[in-house]
């Protein structure tokens, strides 16, 4: 399995230092940044596995950066780890409430930089799973309301898949119907169409019913696997 892609974002430079070592050497591909302007950029132009953020940096504060994750088209779901060295339950309800996932207070030190990492690999892994994009082309049935819309699917992920479906508009709560290529397992879901840009339209799922799930997740892993 690759290892983890992080964003640490820390303007203390012997902190972000730390973190980027300690991160590295439990086999985390990092991309340590001490400005926070830069951090805005990044998360709107690559897919990470995890952010560190530290809460007070000049020119963005914290919980503003977190914002932005969250509206990035890359990041939305990841998780997002605050750094600060406050404690208060306002600060904590603020982190949360922009879309915080996780603490880690200060000051940080080897010995909490490894077991936060230890804690909170396995979500970051669960998010990446579910974020993961393969090709797929197969019949597709948009079905909104008492309308049967027909056309190609483009890929699939466990959270949703992007189709090219006529008349799709956003908001549109649909059940999706296609069968995976390689099984022939027949998949309904039901979802809402995010976004629309030209001929394509991406659809996340609401409802899958568990055995699909799974025929979902083995696709996913049958089409990732090396030869």
């Amino acid at each position: 399995m690759a290892s983890l892609k992080l964003l640490i974002v820390e303007d203390d430079l012997p902190s972000l230092e730390l973190m980027a070592e300690v991160f590295t050497s439990l086999e985390a591909s990092v991309r340590p940044v001490s400005d926070s302007r830069k951090a805005a950029a990044l998360v709107n132009e690559e897919k990470f596995d995890g952010i560190f953020l530290d809460l007070e940096m000049p020119n963005l504060h914290g919980l503003e950066l977190t914002q932005m994750v969250r509206q990035s088209s890359w990041n939305k779901t990841t998780p997002v780890v605050i750094v600060t060295g406050r404690e208060d339950r306002e600060t904590m309800r603020a982190a949360f409430s922009t879309g915080a996932t996780f603490f880690l207070q200060k000051p940080v030190d080897r010995r909490k930089l490894i077991g936060l990492f230890r804690g909170v690999r396995g979500t970051l892994f669960e998010n990446r799973r579910r974020s993961a994009r393969v090709p797929i082309q197969t019949d597709v049935v948009c079905t909104v309301g008492a309308r049967e819309f027909h056309g190609q699917s483009w890929n699939l992920s466990q959270g949703g898949m992007q189709v090219e479906v006529s008349n799709l508009e956003v908001g549109n709560s649909v059940k999706v119907s296609f069968r995976l290529p390689s099984s022939n397992v027949q998949i309904d879901a039901l979802g809402t169409v995010v976004w629309t840009k030209q001929a394509r339209q991406g659809i996340r799922f609401t409802k899958v019913t568990p055995q699909n799930d799974t025929g979902i997740r083995e696709y996913i892993a049958q089409v990732e696997a090396p030869d």
